[in-house]
């Protein structure tokens, strides 16, 4: 016989299969040797009060034979002769579960990569951290399996409206992710375990007939009346398909050009942008364990903040436990920062973005304090700023001018300027700066004098805010590092709520973070899979 059992247990009962037998057949009323197995169905920390519990949800097997976790199916079927192909732009999360879909539905997919695999990746990555050389076509945020890949692989998501989230982590597990992030609350794969798992990605749709090209950086369409023929690559090659999904990620700022330049509709999209801040991973623990911080069945601590400053959001984004700050700029010239953890979680510091809200009134006050400014000569040759307020790339002209003053007060080669977080709160330059993880390095710089002062101020206030609700938070041990800035994309591409194509090209389906309908891993993993479901409805 089956059953379902809910415990709440101290960390080391709950670390135990022993005890939790035990306590299942206490609660079935049977002898121990009656449960045969379990496995977990769902598994939360609650930290709040002084005594920190375990909330575990389980599915006991009692005087039966105990059976492995049942794992959603999944059917790919052979299409190398399949009679309709779709391109796919983009090998990210959205893209790569877009492609599978396909599969299944019988579609070939054809992925067109303007990064490099993810070993190649690895390559430019290390030049990255160790020169501070950006390729802007291979970095952390274009490549196979897209920013996810080397940037954490937190799963976590309350979109539940967009898709089937368990049907997307059982895609994980069904390529080699854990079975724990089936349950967890706040599941993770890891940085040191995503490639592989990507890899088995691209291995099964290869194997299946699906075409996956890298180094193919899409530079334009060729249209016929309201229909894509074929995407044209930087290298001259013409790309033919039936239909055609948009899902280049959310720093695809040429893609955004591009379509505008074609007059395609595009449309300008709020998002935030802040700095990353980094503790102690002991004083993180500290701070959210109390007397229970060297508890050796305790996960590294993390936090979520939120604070309204004169009506306006600061907020924590993608906190990683045990984690790394890497640099996540797509081009030269521009200093943007990310955070990332391995599996284990086991390096001294954690990391977390804190960023602000950002609305189309705040761009266009920025850029016109700037207007004068070299770094906007791209947007001031195309449009001027007569049509700022209209612009689809008002907000994206402004993160990009952030970004790039930010690499000017770093000094170049990708150091940070960077400020402890009571000298930040307080304007005061800081005299030194604590070890950091973030390796090209750090230039003690005072942060109010490149930040919008709307950021400056918001975060400010934020800072100390948050040391109030988490006593101990508010800290010079902790580094402020500009610029996270890189949290969505500014843009929206609009598609139609029921056909989810583009309202003007009846073939392209944008979809993903970089269209502006997804926020993460599963979000955009879960959208690209929608997508993908409708185009398969559409040839049925």
């Amino acid at each position: 016989m089956q059953q379902q059992f809910s415990f709440r247990l101290q960390p080391a009962e709950a670390a135990s299969e022993a005890a939790i037998k035990k306590l299942i057949a206490q609660a079935a009323g049977v002898n121990q040797t009656a449960v045969t197995g379990f496995y977990p169905v769902k598994k939360s920390i609650d930290a709040r009060a002084k005594t920190i519990w375990v909330n575990l949800s389980v599915t006991a097997f009692i005087n039966e034979s105990f059976l492995q976790r049942q794992l959603i199916p999944f059917q790919y079927k052979d299409v190398h002769a399949a009679k309709h192909s779709v391109a796919i732009i983009g090998a990210g999360p959205a893209g790569l579960f877009a492609a599978l879909q396909l599969i299944e539905s019988g579609i070939k997919p054809i992925i067109i990569e303007r990064g490099k695999d993810v070993r190649s990746r690895r390559r430019d990555l290390a030049k990255l951290n160790r020169g501070g050389v950006v390729d802007s076509d291979s970095n952390y945020c274009f490549g196979e399996g897209g920013a996810g890949t080397y940037s954490d692989g937190k799963l976590y998501t309350r979109s539940n409206k967009r898709g089937d989230i368990d049907r997307i982590l059982n895609g994980f597990v069904h390529f080699g992710a854990d079975e724990k992030i089936l349950y967890e609350s706040h599941p993770h794969i890891g940085t040191n375990k995503l490639p592989h798992i990507i890899t088995a990605m691209r291995e099964q749709i290869e194997q299946c007939g699906g075409t996956i090209l890298f180094e193919k950086r899409v530079s334009g369409f060729q249209l016929s009346g309201n229909r894509i023929k074929s995407a044209i690559t930087a290298d001259g090659e013409n790309i033919e398909a039936g239909d055609f999904i948009l899902a280049t990620g959310h720093s695809a700022r040429d893609i955004f050009e591009l379509l505008y330049s074609s007059n395609v509709l595009i449309e300008s999209k709020p998002f935030a942008l802040g700095v990353r801040v980094e503790h102690p991973q002991l004083l993180i623990n500290n701070c959210q364990y109390k007397s229970n911080a060297q508890n050796n069945f305790l996960p590294p601590a993390s936090y979520s903040l939120v604070q309204q400053v004169n009506e306006r959001g600061v907020f924590s984004f993608c906190m990683c436990p045990g984690g790394i700050i890497a640099p996540a700029a797509t081009s030269p010239g521009e200093l943007v920062v990310n955070g990332w953890s391995p599996s284990k979680r086991n390096n001294p510091f954690a990391n977390s973005g804190m960023v602000v809200e950002v609305k189309l009134d705040d761009a266009m006050q920025t850029l016109k304090k700037y207007k004068h400014d070299s770094n906007l000569e791209w947007f001031r040759k195309h449009n001027g700023f007569t049509q700022l307020h209209n612009h689809p790339l008002t907000l994206m002209a402004f993160q990009k001018l952030v970004e790039q003053h930010c690499f000017t007060a770093g000094g170049g080669r990708l150091v940070a300027p960077a400020q402890r977080m009571a000298d930040f709160s307080n304007n005061k330059t800081s005299a030194s700066l604590p070890e950091c993880s973030y390796q090209p390095g750090l230039q003690s710089t005072a942060l109010k004098d490149v930040l919008p002062d709307f950021v400056y101020h918001a975060l400010a206030k934020g800072f100390m805010a948050f040391g109030k609700k988490m006593n101990g938070y508010f800290t010079n041990d902790a580094v402020v590092v500009a610029t996270e800035s890189r949290t969505s994309s500014p843009v929206r591409i609009p598609r139609d709520a029921q056909t989810l194509a583009h309202p003007q090209i009846v073939n392209l389906y944008p979809c993903g973070e970089g269209a502006g309908y997804a926020g993460g891993i599963v979000s955009a993993a879960m959208d690209g899979e929608k997508v993908a479901r409708q185009i398969a409805l559409v040839h049925q």
